[in-house]
């Protein structure tokens, strides 16, 4: 299978696992990442961390698949399977995979090596990326007259903003971690071979908090994004209160009883 899943205390690792294609994704392998996510988006696992196998996260789009789609038939067929439906209806499955996913649970990339092109997008998906010091990006795939279809001319400059997203998106220059984690494209920079690790780490210290307002705070600052403030500041409310009301006031009660009446805070 080019997916593999790797399960600990709260946190699953979704595993690009196709190596000897720099983790290209054709058709089964988009279809496995898809039911990967989904299944995480099922489960009680809190957090998870996307990573890929032998060096390097995704090179993209498969090119052979992209070249077979020179038969028009065969193309059409493709995009037809991969149009969006009408209205509001849930659209799973991008060319990459899970790209047009909307999970309520934090997503964490791992990039060791290249995320390139539709690589790229995939690391744009996530929430957030942790990036090998020797890892990039780019927009390869300008190379070969392959535009940005899972969600790259979006995401990007809400990253970066636009006048960047568009040099790198038109130039398809390579960007390395540092310029990344500099203009927005990663939050954390660590050593070559630690991107993992460290995501994984990170995974379970998002983990070990109460989900209720971590899934609260995380949906306010997606869903608010370029709204004017008035309305971004009721949505923030109307997220917000409701996890209150699950699990907020008990929570601070167990704070007001335990660490706060103690003033200890080293736990927390």
């Amino acid at each position: 299978m080019p997916v593999s899943i790797e399960k600990s205390e709260g946190v699953w690792t979704v595993i690009h696992d196709k190596p000897d294609a720099r983790n290209a994704v054709d058709m089964e392998h988009a279809e496995a990442l898809v039911e990967a996510f989904l299944s995480f988006e099922a489960s009680s696992a809190k957090s998870a961390v996307f990573w890929g196998k032998g060096g390097n996260f995704c090179a993209g789009w498969d090119l052979k698949l992209a070249a077979s789609l020179a038969d028009p038939e065969r193309r059409e067929a493709y995009f037809d399977k991969h149009s969006f439906p009408i209205g509001s209806a849930p659209s799973t499955l991008g060319p990459m995979g899970p790209s047009r996913l909307e999970l309520s649970k934090p997503v964490i990339g791992a990039i060791e090596g290249a995320a390139v092109a539709g690589g790229m997008e995939l690391a744009l998906w996530c929430d957030i990326r942790v990036m090998a010091e020797t890892a990039y990006m780019g927009v390869f795939c300008r190379r070969w007259g392959i535009t940005l279809m899972d969600g790259g001319s979006v995401r990007l400059p809400r990253l970066v903003g636009q006048g960047k997203a568009l040099e790198i998106a038109l130039t398809g220059r390579k960007v390395e971690a540092e310029e990344c984690c500099r203009i927005g494209l990663a939050e954390k920079v660590v050593p070559h071979g630690t991107a993992r690790s460290a995501a994984e780490k990170m995974a379970h210290e998002i983990a070990r908090f109460p989900q209720e307002a971590v899934r609260a705070d995380r949906r306010s600052i997606i869903e608010t994004h370029g709204m004017p403030v008035r309305d971004a500041l009721k949505i923030e409310w109307a997220n917000g209160l409701d996890a209150i009301r699950r699990e907020g006031s008990a929570g601070a009660g167990r704070f007001r009883d335990g660490a706060g009446r103690h003033g200890n805070f080293s736990n927390i």
